[in-house]
C-alpha cells in the first residue's frame, strides 16, 4: 500500500514546475542530511578516505550536497518517467562523442553511480534507435519495482535484465550490436570482486566491464550525467583506447582511474552514501 501511495504521489509531483520541484528536493535533502545520521557518517567517511587532503569543511559541503542531489534526482523521476516525451527531451540533453553510438559496433557504456544515472539512461533511447540493455536488482517493494521497470523502459528498445539472469543474454545482445548500460562501481561483496585502488584505497570491485568488453568484443565509452538547473546533461566520452587488455586486474584499475576523473568534475553528485569500502582485503580492519 505504501509503495502504491508513493508512486501515486510521484505522478502528482510530475506536474510541478521544475524550480519548485528542485526546491522541494533541496529542503528534503537538508533534512535528510541532519536526520539520516548513519548514512551521513558513511558519506563523510568515504570522502575522508578518498579526499584526505580536502578540508573537513569541504568534505561536509560535498556530503550535504550529495544528500540534496539525491533527493532532487529522486523527485525528478516523477517527470522523467511520466511526463510527455517532448518535456523530457527538452530537459535531458545528450552531448559529447555521439558518433560512438552510431553503427552497430558492440558498445558498453560505463555509467557510474552519479545521481543523474536514470536521466542518462533515458537520454540514450531518446536519441538512438539501437537496442539498449541494462542490468538491475529487484526492488523489495513490488509497486516500486514495477514503477522503476516501466519508467526505465518507457522509450526506445530497452531490455532490463536481472542480475540473476546471468551473462549469456548480456553477451548475446552485445554481439548483436546492442548497447549495454553498465554500472559496476559498487561494492557487491568478495565473491565476484577483485581489489584495485579507488582514490588510493583498495576497493572490492566487480571486473565485469573488462570481461564483458572482451567476451562481447565491445568498445567502452564513459557516460557522466550531471544535474543542472534546467534538467540534466549526459556526456558521452570517446571510446577508451587500448581497452580491454588481457589483464583483468589492470583493466579494472583503469576503470576506477577513469571514474576518479569523472568524480573530480562534480564530487557532490556521486553516490557517497554507499559503503564503497565495506569489503576489506584479508587482514585489513573495517573502515565504517
Amino acid at each position: 500500500m505504501m509503495g502504491r501511495l508513493g508512486v501515486g504521489l510521484m505522478g502528482a509531483l510530475a506536474h510541478l514546475p521544475l524550480p519548485l520541484l528542485r526546491g522541494l528536493g533541496w529542503l528534503l535533502g537538508q533534512m535528510l542530511y541532519v536526520l539520516a545520521v548513519p548514512r551521513r557518517k558513511v558519506a563523510l567517511r568515504n570522502l575522508q578516505l578518498c579526499f584526505p587532503d580536502a578540508s573537513p569543511a569541504q568534505r561536509r559541503a560535498w556530503a550535504r550536497e550529495t544528500f540534496v542531489v539525491f533527493c532532487q534526482t529522486w523527485l525528478d523521476r516523477s517527470w522523467l518517467w511520466s511526463a510527455p516525451r517532448a518535456l523530457v527531451e527538452q530537459r535531458v540533453t545528450l552531448q559529447g562523442a555521439l558518433h560512438e553510438l552510431e553503427g552497430d559496433t558492440p558498445t558498453i557504456i560505463f555509467a557510474p553511480h552519479f545521481y543523474g544515472m536514470d536521466a542518462g539512461g533515458l537520454a540514450l533511447p531518446l536519441r538512438t534507435t539501437r537496442a539498449f540493455t541494462s542490468i538491475f536488482s529487484t526492488h523489495p517493494n513490488p509497486a516500486v519495482d514495477n514503477w522503476f521497470m516501466q519508467g526505465r523502459q518507457r522509450f526506445g528498445d530497452v531490455r532490463m535484465l536481472n542480475r540473476a539472469d546471468g551473462v549469456k543474454p548480456i553477451l548475446t545482445s552485445l554481439r548483436q550490436g546492442g548497447l549495454l548500460y553498465l554500472l559496476p562501481d559498487m561494492d557487491f561483496g568478495p565473491k565476484e570482486s577483485i581489489f584495485v585502488p579507488f582514490h588510493g584505497v583498495q576497493a572490492a570491485t566487480v571486473p565485469s566491464l573488462s570481461r564483458f568488453a572482451r567476451l562481447g568484443r565491445a568498445k567502452v565509452v564513459g557516460m557522466v550525467t550531471r544535474l543542472t538547473p534546467a534538467g540534466y546533461v549526459a556526456e558521452i566520452t570517446p571510446a577508451w583506447e587500448h581497452f580491454p587488455t588481457g589483464d583483468v586486474q589492470a583493466d579494472t584499475a583503469r576503470m576506477n582511474q577513469e571514474l576518479e576523473r569523472y568524480i573530480a568534475t562534480m564530487p557532490g553528485q556521486y553516490y557517497w552514501v554507499h559503503k564503497r569500502f565495506k569489503t576489506r582485503p584479508p587482514g585489513e580492519p573495517a573502515v565504517y
